[in-house]
This record gives C-alpha cells, structure tokens and sequence, in this order.
C-alpha cells in the first residue's frame, strides 16, 4: 500500500469514528439510564447544574424526559432541560422544550417561567460572541430574535401581569427596545451615507413613533433635521428642530 492510500486510510477511518461518535440512538440514553431509578438520575442531574455542568446536566435530563414522559418528576425536569439548555447555549433545543411544555402544560404553575425563559432564550440568540469579546458595535445586525424576545415578554406580562418574572420582563423590554432603535438609527445613517435621505428619515421617524422612551430619540430627530434639509423639505426640517430645541437644547444641531 503506498503512503498516500495509507493517509487516505486513515482520514476515512478517523471521520467514521467521528461519525459514529457523534451519531445518538437510544443505547445511548440507555447508557446514561443504567439501572438506576428515576429519582437516583434526576439528583444525578440537579447536582450537575448545581456545579455548572450544564452540558452534562442536559444529556441526562434528557434521557430522562424521554424514558419517563409521565414520571413523578416529569414536570421539572423539562423545566430544569429549558434551564440547563439556555444555559449550555442551546437554543434550538432551548425553544423546542419551552413550547412543547408550554402546549402540553397551559394551566402548570410554572407556565410563566418557560414563557420568560423562552424571552431570555431569544436574548441570548441575538447576542454577537464576536461583539462582546473585543467591543465592535454591531447594532446593524439582524434584530429578529430581539424581537421574538421582546413578544414573549409582552406575553408574560399581558397573561401573567402578577408574575414574579413580570417586572424583569418589563426592565428587559426596555432594553431590547433600546437595541431595536438603536439598529433603525445604524440602519438610518447606512442610507445617509449612500444619501438616500428618505429612507434615511423615515428610519428616524420610525423611531420617534414607536421607540420613544428610548436613549435614542435625539439622533433621530438630529437624522431628520439633516435629511429634511438636504430634501430642501423646510417645513419638515422646522417641525423636527422645534421638537429637538424644545427636548435636547443641548444637540450640536442647534444654532
């Protein structure tokens, strides 16, 4: 056998063993399980959240939920696999679990959590690894899990408004509001510089109709006041500096 048919060889072996590594069928939930009760494996699992073992924590309760859909313990350990997958970055798996329990269980006193946890899930999506870790502002990127995000907040807090997960919702909602203005003002100044000047204050607009009770209500109103004025739309124009005068006298844009 020559060299490079041994090399190819070997790489196929390797990829098949891979393969196989990662291939699940239900030995493997049989391997977690043993012959170990119910109860001895969910205490196996809780310990394993309690040290922060997620990933681990997610491979057993979920062997378990599968073995044991009607268990004693069934109900918490769906709540406890929403948990360990939000935290071990599992999102899929994460809002698969939510809506199936939420489905299955509508009246279950706990109904309010996955509904919450599905809202942080969604938060947790619309977060950019590469942005947190070395400060690069990337406000333009799709918001679209930020707004999922912000409609299971608004559900919780409309069906449940006595909650004890409603007022984080509320300070949450306030957030994802700023991050949604804050992506029209990115998108808004991305038409500026291609002088695209009505879309450009139509962006700005946008965000003194719905996003009003956000941080960046002045740079939209300063986008206005510049897009008005390079449309030679004076009346326009005037209305948005009397508005940014009357609320921010102190914008640059004034005078």
């Amino acid at each position: 056998m020559t060299n490079s048919s041994r090399i190819n060889t070997l790489i196929l072996g390797s990829v098949l063993a891979l393969m196989a590594g990662c291939s699940s069928s239900p030995d493997d939930q049989d391997l977690v399980i043993g012959n170990r009760s119910e109860q001895a494996l969910y205490q196996d699992a809780k310990e394993k959240m309690k040290l922060g073992n997620f990933n681990a924590a997610t491979t057993t309760l979920s062997a378990l939920d599968s073995k044991y859909p009607f268990g004693p313990f069934s109900h918490q350990i769906q709540l406890d696999l929403i948990y360990s997958y939000y935290k071990s970055g599992k999102v899929p798996e994460a809002i698969a679990t939510i809506d199936r329990f939420t489905r299955l269980n509508p009246n279950h006193s706990d109904v309010d959590y996955a509904i919450y946890m599905r809202g942080l899930t969604n938060m947790e999506a619309d977060k950019n690894l590469f942005q947190e870790l070395v400060g690069i502002d990337r406000s333009d990127r799709d918001p679209s899990k930020s707004r999922q995000a912000f409609e299971d907040f608004r559900r919780l807090i409309e069906k449940y408004p006595e909650s004890k997960y409603a007022a984080d919702a509320q300070k949450r909602m306030l957030h994802i509001k700023n991050r949604l203005a804050k992506y029209e003002i990115s998108i808004a100044r991305f038409y500026m510089r291609r002088e695209a000047f009505v879309a450009a204050a139509n962006r700005g607009r946008y965000v003194l109709e719905y996003y009003s009770d956000t941080s960046h209500v002045q740079e939209a109103l300063e986008i206005m006041v510049e897009c008005y004025d390079q449309l030679k739309l004076e009346e326009l124009k005037n209305n948005a500096m009397k508005t940014l005068k009357l609320n921010y006298p102190n914008s640059s844009f004034i005078g």
